[in-house]
């Protein structure tokens, strides 16, 4: 009777819960009722508008099974949800999946590991479903909190990894369902963020793996990867997936997750995660990871110079990867950024090793990042850079003088990923002027850096170690020789002066160090290879006499600096001919250098830093030293014209030393060591001599004939220069000490003077005119006054 009474009722029961029971065997080890199953999909299928029912039926049967720790009937209770799921694709099917999802909820609050697995499995299957209509009101937060929490789970044995490669696959799945649907919740905000991205890090730290530096790891089949791994595929994901706007969502919680669980010392995790980034993210975002990682080294500027140094040197390792796609304004940005953190640096830890260290990094970054740009906006780079190193130059252990050497670095780690191809391009003056004034700061290692700068900026053929140090064995270098351009040749005629002006006067500094020294001779000596013509040769020439006067007539310098400079005379009068091919002058070279063997090696390379004490001064071995009339006979033999050689003002005519380096170039060096702001002087005097500040116009009442120009054109400099410096005295003097009226009548214009002449012009012109034929003065007065008074200006 209560059989009967059981079937009776069942028999009253709505058919979609008699299809569902119908799909649970009795022994839940037998598994699904396939045939049943099949039953409860095609009505499912006929009646959509009964899919929701159908949903929330089996989730009750589920959550009583679960509370009855009945697991067999909850795995089977899943699998039909799942297989529903798939099958239906109806308007209806958003009423079903949040029965759906409150059955995964249910699982995953289970503690049953195994229950736990199942659901993420099946919010997987879930995540890949495209759904014809959207949900407004769905929420993933907790699926979030729970996947993450499974990313940290601590179970025993095998338990635990595979707790953990479920709870990333869960999370990779709400990525997947959320990121490409505006409608439902936004993934990308700090709550779920701040979640997701630590415990990704937190399974990828636990690896070796990132010690290797790869760019792309070939994943393993799913049922072989481990956490890690799984981990790193779910970060490369997420970033790809990322737009503009949500980068920093997911680079925020990257940092602070370093910060709080100390991973930055050692960075080489750090440094495994932000190449995953950059390598993962768009390429037109990649700047923003720079700026946020700049950014946060601003954070930590009262952190110790460890982390700084580590931050700054994952900065160096991924800025290269941003170079590529950072145009216009974003370089100088990045660069100016780059040199802040520099001066900050500089300003706030004077002589700290570890601060060294740290600024070293911030080096290497600007390299790497200025490595990946294009050639013209290295030279925008290093012209930054050098604007922004302070003047004067100043000889102390103050924090400006930091900063210089620092920038000069900076410049030179630049310098180095550029390629010359033109000097000109590469040295415009507003480049040029500044750095060579920088060649003459007070500081030695200053000075040798600038020298550096310019030998990496000279040399294109590869000849910068061969001429590294001064040596008369010129057929052993080997050099790399290319026939100089006509637009490098515009160049050095223009700018040729002041370059070899700075070199000059580089020389004469008395705290010039052996390493100083042979850079200044590397780069005369880059210049000559680099510059192989016979138009270059009377210039080197002059500056080689300059150097060997300087060591004959300073009063500053030492014995040793003294034979310092002999030497590198003797290492340049025989690289010139070998590099422009003049045979005579060649041969006279090598006759003076085995002279200097036999009777002074110490007037030969290697430079020593210190000397015999009998060994002789070069002004006392005449026969030893270049004698120019010679030098010029041997160029003239060559084909080459060596007047201008003879007429040129001579090197170091004027005052030696840091101020002095010749007679027309004096005012621009000494300016240049005060570190003002000077005129550059132009390539011919005579052009310029009526518009130069310092040569005066003749005075009114002078005699203007021909002995007096030509006494002006021969005479030497420093006697015109002594003459005017004694006028501009005497009337200083006269201005100060007349009175008023004797003031006035000095300056008073000299009207009988001026009016004697006109008489004498127009009597002369009336008097011509009269001697002439009427026929002659009607010509005449059909031509132009111009053309008569100056008819050699127009001859046809």
């Amino acid at each position: 009777m209560f059989t009967g009474c059981c079937g009776c009722c069942s028999a009253l029961r709505p058919r979609y819960k008699r299809l569902v029971d119908n799909i649970f065997p009795v022994n839940p080890q037998d598994g699904l009722v396939k045939s049943n199953m099949e039953k409860l999909t095609f009505y499912s299928l006929s009646s959509p508008e009964k899919l929701d029912r159908i949903g929330e039926y089996l989730f009750q049967k589920a959550a009583r099974d679960i509370y009855r720790k009945r697991y067999g009937f909850v795995i089977i209770a899943m699998e039909a949800m799942d297989q529903l799921l798939v099958a239906c694709h109806a308007q209806t099917l958003n009423l079903f999946v949040e029965s759906f999802l409150k059955m995964i909820q249910k699982l995953l609050e289970s503690t049953e590991p195994q229950l736990q697995i199942l659901a993420t499995q099946s919010f997987v299957r879930f995540a890949n479903i495209e759904e014809d209509t959207p949900s407004y009101h769905r929420r993933y937060d907790f699926f979030v909190s729970k996947f993450s929490a499974m990313c940290h789970s601590n179970e025993n044995g095998e338990a635990r990894d595979k707790i953990r490669l479920a709870g990333i696959r869960g999370l990779q799945a709400v990525v997947r369902k959320t990121v490409s649907d505006d409608l439902v919740e936004n993934i990308w905000e700090s709550v779920h963020m701040d979640k997701i991205v630590p415990s990704l890090l937190y399974n990828m730290q636990e690896s070796t793996f990132y010690m290797k530096e790869t760019s792309n790891i070939e994943i393993a089949p799913e049922d072989q990867v481990d956490p890690p791994i799984l981990a790193e595929t779910c970060m490369r994901e997420l970033v790809g997936r990322a737009s503009f706007g949500h980068i920093r969502a997911v680079l925020k919680p990257v940092l602070r997750h370093f910060d709080l669980h100390k991973l930055w010392v050692p960075n080489q995790f750090a440094i495994h995660i932000f190449r995953i980034i950059m390598f993962s993210i768009q390429a037109q975002y990649s700047y923003t990871v720079v700026e946020t990682l700049m950014a946060h080294l601003d954070e930590n500027s009262k952190s110790s110079p460890t982390i700084r140094t580590s931050i700054a040197d994952v900065l160096s390792k991924i800025i290269a990867i941003a170079a590529g796609e950072s145009v216009g304004p974003s370089v100088l940005e990045i660069i100016n950024s780059l040199l802040s953190h520099l001066r900050d640096s500089v300003r706030h830890g004077l002589s700290q090793t570890e601060e060294k260290q740290y600024q070293e990094a911030l080096i290497n970054a600007l390299g790497e990042f200025a490595n990946h740009l294009p050639d013209y906006q290295k030279i925008e780079i290093m012209m930054f850079i050098m604007s922004k190193i302070p003047f004067p130059l100043v000889d102390n252990n103050t924090a400006d003088n930091l900063l210089q050497s620092i920038l000069l670095k900076s410049l030179l780690k630049v310098g180095t990923k550029y390629q010359t191809i033109h000097l000109n391009n590469t040295f415009p003056i507003s480049f040029l002027e500044p750095l060579l004034r920088m060649s003459l700061a007070p500081d030695s290692d200053m000075r040798l850096l600038v020298q550096k700068i310019l030998h990496t900026l000279i040399d294109r053929h590869g000849n910068l170690e061969k001429l590294s140090k001064p040596t008369v064995n010129m057929g052993a270098l080997k050099l790399t020789l290319e026939k100089s351009s006509r637009p490098d040749l515009i160049f050095i005629n223009k700018h040729g002066v002041i370059i070899y002006d700075a070199l000059y006067t580089s020389l004469q500094i008395n705290t010039n160090t052996v390493e100083n020294v042979e850079a200044i001779y590397t780069t005369i000596a880059l210049l000559c290879v680099e510059l192989a013509s016979a138009e270059t040769v009377i210039d080197i020439m002059q500056l080689i006499f300059g150097i060997q006067s300087l060591s004959l007539n300073s009063t500053d310098m030492s014995n040793a600096q003294k034979f310092h400079l002999q030497a590198i005379v003797a290492a340049l009068l025989i690289l010139i001919p070998t590099v422009v091919t003049i045979k005579p002058l060649l041969d006279y070279a090598k006759e003076i250098i085995r002279a200097r063997k036999s009777e002074a090696p110490h007037l030969l390379p290697d430079l020593l830093e210190q000397y015999p004490s009998k060994a002789e001064m070069a002004n006392k071995l005449p026969h030893l030293l270049i004698d120019k009339i010679a030098v010029c006979e041997y160029l003239n033999s060559s084909g080459l014209d060596s007047s201008r050689l003879l007429q040129m003002s001579p090197y170091g005519a004027g005052k030696l030393g840091v101020t002095g380096a010749g007679t027309h170039r004096h005012s621009w060096v000494e300016a240049g060591a005060r570190g003002s702001i000077v005129e550059l002087p132009g390539t011919q005097e005579v052009d310029s001599v009526s518009s130069s500040p310092g040569v005066q116009r003749k005075l009114p009442e002078e005699e203007l004939t021909f002995e007096s120009m030509k006494r002006v054109l021969t005479e030497p400099p420093e006697a015109r220069k002594e003459a005017e410096a004694e006028k501009r005295e005497q009337l200083s003097h006269t201005f100060r000490t007349a009175t008023f009226s004797e003031l006035v009548h000095r300056t008073q214009p000299k009207h009988d003077l001026l009016q004697n002449k006109l008489s004498e012009i127009f009597k002369s012109l009336s008097t011509s005119e009269m001697h002439q034929s009427p026929s002659e003065r009607n010509k005449k007065s059909s031509i132009p006054v111009y053309e008569q008074n100056f008819p050699e200006l127009f001859l046809y």
